[in-house]
């Protein structure tokens, strides 16, 4: 039996809702997805998407944050959100029959949330205790650090949480400001997948969800990535090394020889950098590589966890590593990579969440429902030329860099 296609359309209050049925699912994935993240934000009010977020289950006018607890739960259900730097995403999971206690929830978390004075000092506790956690966790906050050499002084290169100063300025009234910008029924998307009627969701949301036109939007300004280097020498058990190169964005044509190489490059235990530093030498403990993309630019970043006494060493055979790959890939590796690719993809989409995040990154990255189909041909045009190329473009220029617990860097590292 073929499955069916995702059904898309606006409903009357501007909310794009899209839904995706799941043959056999008795479950419904459900996630209202926000074009904003921490990129949208004012510097001076850096953390006000991840802090937004947050307050939100504190209460609304209609429910406690023990009754938004309890009314998910006591159906079996499950929520929450997260924040990234160009999106926010409230999400949950429930039992089809629940469906509509789940959509009536988030609706009631964006669109009328309480912003008590006592709850908002609260929360930034929390916040700043999540802040002191990741910082920390060297080989979580190394990453956040790369961000902010890769795109300096830039909204791309902030962090998600915010800091100490900027978390005390935010108030209750830049918390409603920024619900009246970017949480309008006419700026989100609802998506909904598993066991659903595209129907009943559609009318759901128009009773739920405030008619209210989105705010026009200033465009966000082009990141413009720059090789900075960040080095902290606390002593930890293992240096967090990481270096990052300009990759290209979600639209451009060299988007999937450039994931392609990385996979092939630190995707996986069969990748070159994993192989060669890790197995070869023992020079690391983990090592990977990951490619990001946004809308306007990409960044491919490397990590690796190694002995600080190794640390100058395995910088130097990552470099290697990574240039010998885009001189040389082989069509071995970029067919391993290709067979990793579709196999992630084919593989997420078996399951109503995997379905519902894919069908919402296509909408919200290309404004249409991408059939799959069309992605597997894509990966399947790239080929050794176009990978290998994509892998020189990246690294033609010197790294950002990002290390903790190695010995101190010098700008031609």
């Amino acid at each position: 039996m073929t499955a069916p296609l995702p059904r898309i359309e606006h409903g009357a209050g501007g909310l794009r809702v899209a839904t995706w049925a799941t043959p056999g699912a008795e479950t419904v994935s459900i996630a209202l997805h926000a074009d904003a993240g921490a990129r949208s934000e004012a510097a001076p009010v850096n953390g006000l998407a991840h802090l937004f977020e947050h307050m939100v289950f504190k209460g609304t006018q209609q429910r406690s944050a023990r009754a938004i607890a309890e009314q998910m739960e006591d159906v079996g259900g499950q929520l929450n959100a997260w924040t990234s730097r160009d999106a926010t995403v409230f999400h949950a999971r429930m039992l089809a029959a629940d469906l509509p206690l789940g959509i009536d929830i988030i609706a009631d978390l964006v669109s009328r949330p309480r912003f008590d004075a006592d709850d908002l000092a609260r929360e930034k506790d929390v916040v700043l205790q999540e802040l002191g956690e990741a910082r920390d966790t060297p080989d979580d906050i190394v990453f956040d650090h790369l961000q902010e050499a890769a795109f300096p002084g830039q909204p791309l290169g902030r962090s998600i949480l915010g800091d100490e100063a900027s978390l005390a300025r935010i108030t209750a009234d830049d918390l409603r400001g920024w619900q009246s910008d970017h949480y309008a029924a006419a700026g989100l998307t609802l998506v909904v997948s598993g066991k659903v009627d595209h129907d009943d969701v559609l009318r759901l949301a128009d009773a739920l969800f405030p008619a209210r036109a989105a705010a026009p939007r200033a465009a966000l300004a082009p990141a413009t990535f720059s090789a900075g280097q960040f080095h902290d020498s606390r002593r930890t058990e293992q240096a967090q090394l990481t270096s990052g190169y300009p990759a290209p964005g979600h639209h451009d044509p060299m988007h999937d020889a450039a994931a392609l190489f990385t996979l092939a490059a630190g995707g996986g235990m069969s990748s070159r950098l994993f192989q060669e530093v890790r197995e070869e030498r023992g020079l690391a403990y983990a090592i990977s590589a990951a490619l990001q993309p946004y809308a306007d630019t990409g960044l491919l970043s490397v990590h690796a966890a190694t002995a600080r006494k190794d640390a100058a060493r395995a910088r130097d055979l990552i470099a290697k590593v990574l240039a010998d790959t885009a001189a040389g890939l082989e069509p071995a590796e970029l067919a391993r990579a290709r067979a990793q690719a579709i196999a992630a993809l084919m593989m997420a989409l078996e399951g109503p969440q995997g379905q519902g995040d894919y069908l919402a990154r296509s909408l919200m990255v290309h404004g249409r429902f991408v059939p799959p189909a069309e992605i597997v041909a894509r990966i399947n045009a790239v080929t050794v030329d176009a990978a290998r190329a994509a892998g020189a473009a990246m690294l033609s220029g010197p790294p950002a860099r990002a290390e903790i617990g190695s010995q101190k860097l010098s700008r031609a590292a």
